[in-house]
C-alpha cells in the first residue's frame, strides 16, 4: 500500500473545470502561438529537473523498471513530445492555411475549445493525461486541457501536474489552461464528454468504457478520439521462417514479453503456414516463453482481465502451449502464455479468438495454405499495426502482395520485417487504425503536427478584410 490519498471528483468539480476552461477560450484564441510554445518547452525543462523523483514514483506505482524503461525511454520521449509540439505550434503548419486569393476565401484550423484527456494505465509519462502526447497536441493547438488522471498512477500524475501548473506561471498562461480531476464516477465522465462547452475528448483505455463515452459524445455531436483494442497481427511467411526462423522467434518473444506485454502494439496474433519450419518456430517461441522472467502487471485489474481473456480464448478452442494462469506474489503476475489454434477453428469463431489479452500472451494461428491465410486476415477487426515477415531472396513476394493487400485496410501502420512494439515519435508516424483499434481511422495519436488536428476546428473566412484575418491567412 503506497502512502497518500487522492480525491474522487464529483460533477461539481467537473462543472467548475468546464466553466473555467470555457471562460478562458477568448483569451486563449488571442494568445500568440509563441506563448504556447514557450509553455511546452518550459514544462519539458521542469520535468527534466525533477526526473529522479518522477521515475521513483512511477516505478512504485506501476512496477515498471526505472531503467531503461522509465528513465531512459519513456520520460525522454515525454519531454521530446512536448518540445516537438512547441515547434509545431510555432510553425503553424498544423493549421493547413489555404488561400484562394481570386475569390478571397481562406481557411485554416483553429483551436476547438476545452479538451478532456483520459490517460491510460500503461504509460505513466508518455500518455499521461497531464503531460503526454494528447496533452501536448491539445495545448499546442491552443486549447485548455481538463485532464482525468488514471487511478493506477495518481502520485505520478500529481507530480506531473505540479510542474504543468508551475510552468503556466513561468510563461504567463492563465491557471485554467491546465486542470486536473483525479477520478470521476462513470456517469460524470459520460456527462463531461457530452457537455456543450467541451471541444473534444481523447481517451485511451478499455473498449467497454470507451464505447460508453463515445455513445454520449456522439449523441451530443462532440468529437472523441479513442484508442481501444488491438491484437496487432504478425504474418511470418515460409521463406522468412526457412531463412531466419530462430532470429524471428527471438524478436517475437522479446516484443511479446516486453513490459509483460502491456503495450497497445503488443503482437497478440501470429499467422503461420503449416509445415516443419512453422512447427520449429512454435517450439522455439514456447521455449523462450518458458525460460523468460515474468515481469509484474500494472494492477490487479489487469491480472483479472488477462485471466478472463485467456479463458475466453481457451473456451473458443485455443490450446495452451505454456503458461495460462496467474502466478503467486510478489506482485500481480501472469505466466508467459502461448496459445495455438488452426485457421479452420479461427474462422469458425473469429470474434472470440480475436479477444485482446492485454499482457504477456499471444495466439499462434496455423493455416493450411495461402488461401486459408488470406481468409484469416479478411476476418480480422481493425488494428493499430500489422506486420509481414518475408525472405530476402524474394520467394515470399507473391504471397506478400496477396496478404498485404488485405492487411493494409485492416491496420493503421503496416510494418515489414520488424515487430510493432516500438512507436517512434515521428511526423510520419500513424498511431491509429480502423475500429476497434481507434474510434476514427482518419487520425493519429502520435506524430506531430498531424496529432494536433484532432483538437482543431476547420474554419473559413469569406471576403473578410485583411486586418481582421488570422496572421496565417494574410497575404503577406
Amino acid at each position: 500500500m503506497l502512502p497518500g490519498e487522492f480525491p474522487v471528483s464529483h460533477w461539481d468539480d467537473a462543472e467548475a473545470a468546464l466553466a473555467a476552461a470555457d471562460a478562458l477560450m477568448p483569451a486563449l484564441r488571442a494568445t500568440p502561438p509563441e506563448q504556447f510554445a514557450k509553455y511546452l518547452t518550459r514544462f519539458a525543462e521542469r520535468l527534466e529537473a525533477r526526473a529522479a523523483e518522477l521515475v521513483e514514483m512511477a516505478h512504485l506505482e506501476s512496477g515498471l523498471a526505472k531503467a531503461p524503461r522509465l528513465a531512459d525511454v519513456e520520460l525522454p520521449r515525454t519531454t521530446g513530445q512536448l518540445r516537438q509540439a512547441a515547434v509545431c505550434a510555432l510553425s503553424g503548419a498544423w493549421a493547413l492555411p489555404t488561400i484562394d486569393a481570386k475569390l478571397n476565401i481562406r481557411s485554416c484550423y483553429m483551436s476547438i475549445g476545452p479538451v478532456a484527456v483520459f490517460g491510460p494505465n500503461n504509460f505513466p509519462f508518455a500518455f499521461n493525461s497531464v503531460a503526454g502526447g494528447d496533452f501536448a497536441a491539445a495545448i499546442a493547438a491552443g486549447n485548455p486541457v481538463i485532464a482525468k488522471a488514471n487511478s493506477s498512477h495518481p502520485g505520478t500524475t500529481r507530480l506531473l501536474a505540479e510542474e504543468a501548473f508551475a510552468a503556466l506561471g513561468d510563461t504567463g498562461l492563465p491557471p485554467a489552461t491546465v486542470q486536473l480531476l483525479y477520478r470521476l464516477h462513470h456517469s460524470d465522465g459520460v456527462r463531461l464528454v457530452s457537455d456543450h462547452r467541451l471541444g473534444a475528448t481523447a481517451y485511451t483505455g478499455s473498449r467497454g468504457a470507451g464505447l460508453q463515452l463515445k455513445t454520449a459524445a456522439d449523441l451530443a455531436g462532440k468529437p472523441i478520439y479513442l484508442e481501444l483494442s488491438s491484437i496487432n497481427p504478425v504474418a511470418i511467411l515460409p521463406g522468412a521462417l526457412a531463412e531466419r526462423g530462430a532470429k524471428i522467434a527471438e524478436e517475437f518473444s522479446g516484443s511479446c514479453l516486453l513490459g509483460s506485454g502491456q503495450f497497445c502494439t503488443n503482437p497478440g496474433l501470429v499467422l503461420l503456414l503449416a509445415g516443419s519450419a512453422a512447427e520449429t518456430f512454435i517450439t522455439q517461441v514456447k521455449e523462450r516463453f518458458e525460460k523468460a522472467p515474468v515481469a509484474p502487471l500494472l494492477s490487479a485489474a489487469v491480472g483479472r482481465s488477462l485471466t478472463a481473456s485467456v479463458e475466453t480464448l481457451r473456451q473458443a478452442g485455443a490450446q495452451v502451449l505454456c503458461g495460462g494462469q496467474a502466478l503467486p506474489a510478489p506482485g500481480y503476475r501472469f505466466a508467459n502464455t502461448l496459445l495455438r489454434t488452426d485457421a479452420a477453428a479461427f474462422l469458425a469463431a473469429p470474434e472470440k479468438l480475436q479477444t485482446e489479452a492485454f499482457g504477456n500472451v499471444s495466439l499462434v494461428v496455423v493455416a493450411r495454405d495461402a488461401v486459408e491465410a488470406r481468409r484469416v486476415l479478411e476476418t480480422l477487426e481493425g488494428n493499430l499495426t500489422g506486420c509481414i515477415y518475408t525472405d530476402t531472396a524474394g520467394s515470399d513476394d507473391k504471397l506478400y502482395d496477396d496478404l498485404a493487400a488485405v492487411m493494409r485496410v485492416k491496420v493503421g501502420r503496416l510494418l515489414n520485417d520488424k515487430m510493432p512494439t516500438g512507436v517512434a515519435v515521428s511526423p510520419a508516424m500513424v498511431h491509429g487504425g480502423p475500429y476497434p483499434a481507434t474510434g476514427h481511422s482518419g487520425f493519429t495519436a502520435v506524430g506531430l503536427p498531424a496529432a494536433m488536428r484532432r483538437f482543431g476546428a476547420l474554419v473559413c473566412y469569406d471576403n473578410v478584410r485583411p486586418a481582421r484575418l488570422p496572421a496565417l491567412l494574410r497575404d503577406k
